[in-house]
């Protein structure tokens, strides 16, 4: 897909199509004992919220040329984590919850108006509205790529889970883990917070499937309920998940 490779997870092929995929059709196969198989998913327009938020009187409210600028080298360095190697996996469907309890998450491709001013792009992860001080804990196993305070993100930790899964946790108030570390699922990452860009205690929690911005919601339910590309009338592009 998109001319790239990777192993099926537990004999099933996922095809992620990224938030910003354009609508059209994009052609997808699969090899099974060196048979190539073809099919196309059709990616279709989907309207998603538009929230306006008042952020009250904080720097990234507002953001300064410092802040622009510190939040360009942030994005070069989380910009090296999207392309990872596309070694096994360490983790299999559903993901474990970041938090316990879970709550509903909301706001995955909100478009949002901030302090009157439109955002560069849509919101890529879930908001779970989780107290403060809730201990938020690893999806899977993997590796710590990143666990920096970040401008916007706030204290952030990005986990490489293997086969092209990368998620990622915002906001912290403390980070509890250093990069280069090996964690398995339920491993505590750090504490809920208010950190960079956030109006309140909660949690970001976003993951990038082979490079594509993807619902985490679909990693985190049974995989039965992911759109399959033998069921036309759930369309791949109505939620920009992962068909």
């Amino acid at each position: 897909m998109h001319g790239r490779t990777w192993a099926a997870l537990q004999e099933t092929c996922y095809y992620p199509i990224d938030l910003l995929q354009k609508p059209g059709v994009i052609v997808i196969t699969r090899v099974i004992s060196g048979r190539r198989e073809a099919a196309r998913i059709s990616v279709a327009p989907y309207l998603y919220e538009t929230e306006e938020i008042e952020r009250p009187d904080i720097p990234q409210a507002n953001p300064s040329r410092g802040d622009l600028e510190r939040d360009s080298r942030d994005q070069v360095l989380v910009g090296k984590v999207w392309t990872p190697k596309e070694g096994p996996a360490k983790f299999t469907l559903p993901l474990g919850a970041p938090v316990r309890p879970l709550p509903a998450g909301k706001a995955f491709g909100a478009k949002r108006v901030l302090n009157g001013k439109p955002a560069p792009q849509p919101h890529t992860g879930g908001d779970y509205a989780t107290p403060a001080g809730s201990q938020v804990r690893a999806a899977a196993a993997g590796t710590v790529v990143v666990a920096e305070d970040l401008c916007f993100a706030g204290n952030a930790v990005f986990i490489d889970h293997g086969n092209g899964l990368v998620t990622m946790d915002f906001h912290f108030a403390q980070i509890a883990v250093a990069v280069g570390q090996e964690v398995t699922q339920g491993h505590a990452l750090g504490e809920v917070g208010a950190t960079g860009r956030s109006m309140g205690p909660h949690l970001i929690f976003g993951a990038r499937c082979h490079g594509a911005r993807v619902n985490p919601m679909f990693l985190l339910e049974a995989p039965d309920k992911i759109p399959s590309v033998n069921e036309p009338t759930a369309p791949a592009g109505r939620t920009g998940g992962t068909p």
